[in-house]
Order: structure tokens, then C-alpha cells, then sequence
């Protein structure tokens, strides 16, 4: 048994040796399981003690020019499938390395044999190298779950793989038929050791070399399309092509976009026929040494179509045009320059219908209607039409005073989206416009601004200007008057003059601000003279008449805003929550209040507040926290502190008596002493939840409060209305 296991080996490095003699030289790596059933005896002697002879005798007969090495599998740690180690890189001259590294092989673990072939496959860069792997093992795979898949991701994606397998003492159907695949998987050669004769008679044919073939010549490829008309596009489909030589036919009405294939050298004839119209192109040809490469021509594929319109048109109008076709997604009815590249200047879709409404273009001349495919914009029909003049005018009114809005009669095609306009001399940029839809006569607003312009009527295709009146806008007179100086905050009245456009208004302004920046204003539709709320900062400031048209600033007139003051009397100290009587003096604006704040509080941050409006003194209740607090005056929407006093509010008492439980839903009688502030409460809760039920404490005391419907421990708290702080709680059992 020894020597049949010898001899099976011996003929699979015979086999990488003898190969060598006639092709380049691989490099190898033997794979060897050193898995737990190593330890298996064949004729009194372990498994693993006989591979290390067999190896050992191997390697004395191989060239030392043979470039191999070693990967073992199972011999580190137990149950590991990842138990795979490449001990010797395939070299030149490294056979008694492999010796003394077999020899120190001690099994151990389970039999990832294919991972290990996959292992030895990588470390011989198999990508890019001829290489080659012997496997020797003796048990089914114990890992990877199919070694065929493996073995045949080998041969695909090898340069030129193969793996040899010697099974020895194997049994398992199954675990030879995996070492067999695994061999003929990737072209290589399966032997068991059995018995010495049989695997002796196998080994003399495999280790006999089969003579190399005489060398064939390489097949050529072709490669072959149509394209549609003379530098036309490539055809994709609705192809039938045919392939002959003078043996006969070799492609035969294959319906394909094209030919890629391999032929000897010879003569050959290739031909296309085009289904949609029976057009046909041939070509005979020769092939060689050299890959060939063919297009063959077909005449310009033109689907039947036919397009029908008037014979003239207005530039600008919209026509009907009725039309026949394929009807194909994205063709399309156009107009067009016959001149032109460019196969439209206006167009619709087919998919619309066979009636179909386009624009003509904004100039007149000589076009074309235009049925066009959207196979490669090819244009299918076509009939000429003349496109005639497009007449438009305009009668401006007498006067035209500046930012006035004016009334323009005008005439004209009235197109979607034509406008009458007023522009600068001789420009297009339109400065102000209105939609001819909205009738003649057209309600335009002129510039704000005095000086030479054109009025147009502009037609919306091209921005085409169809008539231009130069016109004179006429400047107007502005003033506003009012007081020399008022306090910071108050209405003061302001007079002025002109033209109450609308949007108009008088505004305060800081001396030098944009036209746009103002501090407050007011409409001059509301009437000369007119209220206007002066800011609450002292300074100078300026009275100005803005236009509403563009923020132009028109008139100016400068104000002294002076300072206000304001005192607050408030006593020093309160209790928590109580409501106290602040005397104040103050402007009063509206919208003036008296609030309570945190000292380190912003202006517009407060607590509780109070009108002025509401008289002096007036009443503001305190916060419900004991501390340090300020009471305010605050002018206007600015919030601006007229005046400010600090006040202490101090801690509030409360307490309760009551039985400590109750029944479920029944009236618990309370005894309270506390602020009795207006909304304070009595109430019972889950604690740390809110309360379910309370009574008021202006009911007096005692009082009673409904039990919650359901047994547990509760709260009785006393409730201050002010942020519902709880004063005090005593605790309940509801039973």
C-alpha cells in the first residue's frame, strides 16, 4: 500500500515535470492534509509517517529547477477551518526545505482541503501565471460546502490552472466524488491508492506525456454592423444577417444588431437585410492573418409620413397642421428654415394628435412644416409656407407724468404673452410692462424718473419689438413739511404734496440712510396732513416722500427728535404672586406697558405686564418665586426702558390639614391657611403628575375636594395661580 501511495504521487509531479519539457515551466505548490485522520493506520504505519516518506522520495527525483512549494492544512489547531498555512513559497532549489517542513508535520485538526487548494491557487498567482497544485488528502471536505463551485471559479478566472489529487485509504463515495471533481474541474488528474497493481497500471498511462499537437492556426475574428445611409447611424434591430463560404453557410438569417465572430481563413460573403423596409446590402470579403472589421450601408430609413398646412401665415400666429405617420414617441411636427441645420424653430408633438396647433415664427420669409421622427431627428415630410408680416402700433396719451400709471392705446396680434412696454431710447430691457391680454387701452406705469423713452409692443417669441413710440416723461412736484422737532415716539402731523401714487408713502429716516431704509411710515392715501410715529431715539432725523414705485426718495425735510423720560414708584418689596399698584408718569404711547423682569433679563423679556392705557396707579402681579426683580417702563414696539425700580419679592406660606385617607370618588374635608390669591387651588394628584381634581380656595376654609375614582397614594397640594407653584402637600391613601 506504501508504494501504491508512492507511485500515485510520483506520477503527478511526473506529469508537471514532463509537461515542462514541451511548454514553459509552472510552478507548483504541493497541498497536504495534516487534518486529525492523519493519525490513521494503513498496514501498521500512520498516514501522516507514510506522506512524509512518499514526499521525501518525490523530491529526491525532481529537478532541482522545479520551482514548488508547500501548504498544509488541519496540522495547528483543532476544529479550524481557517487552518491554512503556505510554509514554502514556490522556488527555485527549495526541496530540502520542504523535507524538513513535511517531516515536521503533527495532525490535528478538521480537512478544509479546498480552501487550501484556493490558498495554494493565490500564493501562484494563477490570475496572471500558469500554475499548478497537487493535492493530497485522505477525507471527505469538512469546510467549504462545494468543492466543484470552487474548482470551476479556479478554471474560469485562472490563466491555467490545474490541480492534481492522490486520495489514499478513501472509502466515502462522497469524499472521492469531491476530490474527483476538484480534479477534472480545472483539467487535472484523480487516482486513488487502492491496491500497488491497479494504481501501477493507472500511473504508467499518466506519467506516459502526450505529444504536443501540431500548432493550428488561430481563428480571425469579424466583427460587422449596418449603419442607416451614408455616415448614417448604427442599426440596432429589425435585422436578418447571413454569413456563407464556398463550403456553404456558416450564419443563416440570424436576426442579431450585428456579427462578432471567428473565422479560418478563406473567402466569404456577408449580407443584411432590413425587415421594416426589404432594403439589402452585400459584401464579399477575404480573411487572413489580421482581424476584420465591416459596415455595411443601408439606404436612409424613411417610415411613409405625409404633413398638410396652409399655404401662408401670419409671422407669429398659430396654425393647424394635419398630419400621417409612424406616431412614434418623441416625433414631433415642426417649422422650420429649409436653410437651416437645426430641425425646428417651433414644433409640437404628434402624440397630441393628427390636428396639431403650431406657432409660426416672429419673422416672416420662407419655411418649411416639417414632419420629423425622433429617430435621429430624420425628417419624414415636409411642405413649404410663406410666413407673411406682423403689423403692430401704439398711441401714447398726452401727458405722462412721472411714475404715473398712463392709459396706451394700442394694436396688435395680442399673442400670448405680448406686452406693451416702456424702455429706455432704443433698448430692449424693459423697465416697466403689462400683458396685452388685459385689453387696449393698456394701463402702463411709466418711470419714476423724468426723461426721453420708447413705449413698445414687444411680441413674446424672440422678445421681437413690432412697434416703438419715443415718448417724454414730465418730472412732478414733491414736498413734505412738518414740526422743527417732536418727542421720540410721538405722532406728529405731516404735511405734503404730490402725487398720492399708489404704494406712496411719508417715512422718518436716520440722515443719509437708502432710499429703502426707513424707520417708520405712513400711507399717503391716508390724506395731507397726515399722522406719522417719530422713533424712540433722540437725534435728527428726515421726512421724506417715497414713491411707491422703486423706493425713490422725492422730498426731504429734517426733524429734531427729542429725549422723553418716564418715573415708576413701586414699593420695595412684595409678596410672591401678589398683585401690587405701580404709580407711574410716562408719554403713554400705545402700546407703553409696565412689566416685571429678571434684572439680567433683556428689555423685550418679561414676566407679567400691564397697559399704560390702563391709568396711574396700575395693577401688576409679582412672579411666584421669592427674589430680586425690576419693575419697567417700556415706550413702544421698540421696548425702549424709560424707567426701572428694583423690588424684592418675598417667600409666601402655605399649610394643610386633612385625614391622611379616603374613600375611592368620596369628599375629603381640607383645612388651609395660605395667600388665597385669586385662582389659587386646592388639589389632589399622582405625585410628580398633574392634579386630577381641586376646589378654589375662595371657597374658603375648610373646603372639600372630590377623591380620584381609583385607590392609590395621591397628594394634596396648595396651588398658587401664578405658574401653579405648589406651596405645600400633604399626602393621601385613596382606598
Amino acid at each position: 500500500m506504501i508504494r501504491s501511495i508512492l507511485a500515485a504521487c510520483t506520477a503527478c509531479f511526473f506529469i508537471l515535470s514532463s509537461a515542462s519539457i514541451a511548454q514553459e515551466q509552472s510552478r507548483a505548490i504541493l497541498v497536504l492534509d495534516g487534518s486529525g485522520s492523519m493519525w490513521g493506520q494503513i498496514d501498521g504505519r500512520a498516514k501522516i509517517s507514510i506522506a512524509q516518506d512518499v514526499v521525501g522520495e518525490l523530491l529526491k527525483s525532481l529537478p532541482e529547477t522545479q520551482e514548488l512549494g508547500l501548504t498544509v492544512y488541519g496540522h495547528r489547531r483543532k476544529g479550524d477551518c481557517s487552518d491554512i498555512e503556505t510554509i514554502i513559497i514556490p522556488e527555485v532549489g527549495r526541496h530540502g526545505a520542504i523535507v524538513e517542513a513535511v517531516n515536521s508535520i503533527k495532525p490535528k485538526g478538521k480537512t478544509p482541503m479546498t480552501d487550501a487548494v484556493i490558498a495554494a491557487a493565490e500564493a501562484l498567482r494563477y490570475t496572471e501565471e500558469k500554475a499548478s497544485v497537487i493535492l493530497v488528502s485522505d477525507g471527505i471536505e469538512t469546510c467549504n460546502p462545494d468543492p466543484c463551485a470552487a474548482a470551476r471559479a479556479l478554471e474560469e478566472t485562472g490563466v491555467d490552472f490545474t490541480a492534481h489529487v492522490v486520495g489514499f485509504n478513501i472509502e466515502d463515495p462522497e469524499a472521492i466524488a469531491q476530490m474527483r471533481c476538484l480534479a477534472e474541474e480545472t483539467g487535472g488528474t484523480f487516482r486513488t491508492a487502492d491496491t500497488a497493481a491497479e494504481l501501477s497500471n493507472a500511473l504508467a498511462v499518466i506519467a506516459t506525456p502526450v505529444p504536443a499537437p501540431e500548432p493550428e492556426p488561430d481563428p480571425v475574428s469579424l466583427r460587422a454592423h449596418a449603419i442607416d445611409g451614408r455616415n448614417g447611424p448604427r442599426i440596432t434591430e429589425g435585422l436578418i444577417w447571413n454569413l456563407t463560404s464556398p463550403d456553404g453557410a456558416i450564419l443563416e438569417n440570424q436576426a442579431v444588431a450585428d456579427i462578432r465572430t471567428e473565422l479560418d481563413r478563406g473567402e466569404y460573403v456577408i449580407s443584411v437585410l432590413r425587415i421594416a423596409d426589404e432594403t439589402f446590402a452585400e459584401r464579399r470579403f477575404g480573411i487572413g492573418s489580421v482581424d476584420k472589421q465591416i459596415v455595411l450601408e443601408l439606404p436612409e430609413f424613411r417610415p411613409p409620413a405625409t404633413i398638410e398646412g396652409p399655404a401662408t401665415a401670419v409671422a407669429g400666429s398659430t396654425i393647424q397642421v394635419r398630419w400621417s405617420g409612424p406616431d412614434q414617441k418623441g416625433d414631433l411636427i415642426s417649422v422650420a428654415d429649409p436653410e437651416a441645420s437645426s430641425p425646428w424653430i417651433n414644433y409640437t408633438y404628434t402624440k397630441h394628435g393628427p390636428l396639431l396647433d403650431l406657432v409660426m415664427p416672429s419673422e416672416e420669409g420662407a419655411y418649411e412644416l416639417r414632419y420629423v421622427s425622433s429617430d435621429h431627428r430624420k425628417v419624414l415630410a415636409t411642405q413649404a409656407i410663406t410666413v407673411t408680416p406682423v403689423e403692430a402700433s401704439i398711441t401714447p396719451s398726452d401727458t405722462l407724468p412721472a411714475g404715473a400709471t398712463v392709459l396706451i392705446d394700442w394694436i396688435g396680434p395680442d399673442y400670448q404673452s405680448d406686452v406693451i412696454a416702456v424702455t429706455e431710447p432704443g433698448k430692449d430691457q424693459l423697465i416697466n410692462y403689462v400683458y396685452t391680454k388685459h385689453g387696449s387701452p393698456a394701463e402702463l406705469m411709466l418711470p419714476p424718473d423724468p426723461g426721453a423713452y420708447d413705449i413698445v409692443y414687444r411680441m413674446s417669441q424672440k422678445n421681437r419689438m413690432l412697434a416703438r413710440v419715443p415718448v417724454t416723461v414730465t418730472g412732478l412736484q414733491y414736498s413734505v413739511s412738518g414740526p422743527a422737532s417732536a418727542p421720540a415716539g410721538s405722532d406728529v402731523q405731516i404735511d405734503w404734496a404730490g402725487p398720492d401714487y399708489r404704494s406712496d408713502i411719508i417715512a422718518v429716516a436716520e440722515i443719509g440712510a437708502g432710499d429703502r431704509k426707513y424707520l417708520s411710515y405712513t400711507y399717503t392715501k391716508q390724506g395731507s396732513p397726515l399722522d406719522l410715529t417719530l422713533p424712540l431715539e433722540p437725534g435728527r432725523y428726515e421726512i421724506r416722500y417715497i414713491l411707491g414705485q422703486d423706493s425713490v426718495v422725492q422730498a426731504v425735510t429734517e426733524i429734531e427728535v427729542t429725549e422723553i423720560s418716564a418715573s415708576l414708584t413701586a414699593p420695595q418689596s412684595a409678596p410672591a404672586g401678589s398683585t401690587i399698584q405701580i404709580d407711574w408718569l410716562g408719554p403713554d404711547y400705545r402700546g407703553d406697558i409696565i412689566v416685571v423682569s429678571r434684572p439680567d433679563d433683556e428689555d423685550r423679556s418679561y414676566l407679567n405686564y400691564s397697559y399704560t392705557k390702563e391709568g396711574t396707579p396700575l395693577d401688576l402681579t409679582l412672579p411666584a418665586l421669592p427674589g430680586d426683580y425690576v419693575v419697567k417702563y417700556l415706550a413702544g414696539a421698540e421696548r425702549k426702558v424709560l424707567a426701572i425700580s428694583n423690588i424684592t419679592v418675598t417667600e409666601v406660606s402655605a399649610s394643610l390639614s386633612a385625614p391622611a385617607t379616603t374613600p375611592a370618588g368620596g369628599k375629603i374635608e381640607v383645612t388651609w391657611d395660605g395667600p388665597d390669591y385669586r385662582g389659587d387651588i386646592i388639589a389632589i394628584g399622582v405625585p410628580g403628575e398633574n392634579y386630577l381634581t381641586y376646589s378654589y380656595t375662595r371657597n374658603g376654609s375648610p373646603l372639600t375636594v372630590t377623591a380620584p375614582g381609583q385607590p392609590g397614594n395621591y397628594e394634596i397640594r396648595y396651588l398658587m395661580n401664578t405658574d401653579r407653584r405648589v406651596l405645600t402637600m400633604i399626602p393621601l391613601t385613596v382606598q
